[in-house]
């Protein structure tokens, strides 16, 4: 079911000078982002649309889509197909460090949630079996999850495992987060070798994490290791960058 409209009152936009030097667009922004930040319109809250919008103001279509796309591209609004516009939940900055996503969500106050796309135990490609140290065509448990921060997709994230983790299963992942099931399988995951990047969502990513197609996505392949130098898993994860960050601290030598 729809969340409902967050109407804020007329009061809250009485000020506007529509005869000044600032243009209407931004004004409309900044009570907006007003209302963002002094909690009227909460996290995860859906805005009021154009159309009502501009009526209730006496204001044109355009500039009240301008208005929000401004706070969309300050990461403060995101739209969702068939949803609206909404509040973001506060995006997620990860520190480059060894960590899951499950566990940064959980730290950020959100309530991290999985849907399993994939599931199976198939044979180690090249790629894979390379990531991993294991023999071509070996048993490998290949997953493919979306993470959810309060019910919004955050992330779509591609697994493999080696065959002695074959038998973790989906009730497992649907309640944990990747990492705390190996840990409490007595797995110490000590070093990871990382890889951030960016390109293009594909038509299946576009429609699962609700953006638009070719959108930009943050992306991070990484191999981690426990405390014996063995891989104990591969991933490839693609992120939506309006909600998602990564954040490192440079130290000169």
């Amino acid at each position: 079911m729809n969340q409902v409209e967050n109407i804020l009152p007329i009061e809250v936009f009485m000020d506007l000078d529509r005869s000044g030097p600032v243009p209407l667009y931004f004004q409309v922004a900044q009570k907006i982002e007003g209302a963002i930040m002094n909690g009227s319109l909460p996290a995860g809250s859906r805005l009021e649309n154009e159309v009502s919008l501009g009526d209730r103001l006496g204001l044109s279509r355009p500039t009240v889509r301008r208005a929000i796309q401004d706070l969309v591209d300050k990461g403060l609004l995101v739209r969702r197909r068939g949803i609206g516009t909404q509040v973001v939940h506060g995006q997620v900055t990860r520190g480059v460090e060894l960590t899951s996503l499950y566990e940064d969500l959980s730290r950020s106050g959100q309530k991290p949630s999985t849907k399993i796309l994939t599931y199976k135990i198939t044979k180690a490609d090249a790629k894979v079996a390379e990531q991993l140290g294991v023999k071509l065509g070996s048993s490998v448990l290949y997953l493919q999850r979306v993470r959810f921060a309060d019910k919004v997709a955050v992330s779509i994230m591609e697994n493999w495992l080696p065959e002695d983790f074959t038998d973790i299963t989906e009730d497992e992942l649907n309640a944990h987060g990747l990492y705390q099931i190996m840990r409490s399988r007595g797995v110490t995951i000590r070093v990871a070798k990382q890889k951030i990047g960016a390109r293009k969502s594909t038509a299946q990513e576009s429609n699962i994490l609700e953006i638009d197609k070719n959108s930009a996505l943050l992306t991070m392949d990484r191999t981690a290791y426990d405390n014996s130098g063995r891989a104990v898993e591969f991933g490839h994860h693609c992120y939506r960058p309006d909600l998602y960050s990564f954040e490192a601290t440079l130290v000169e030598k």
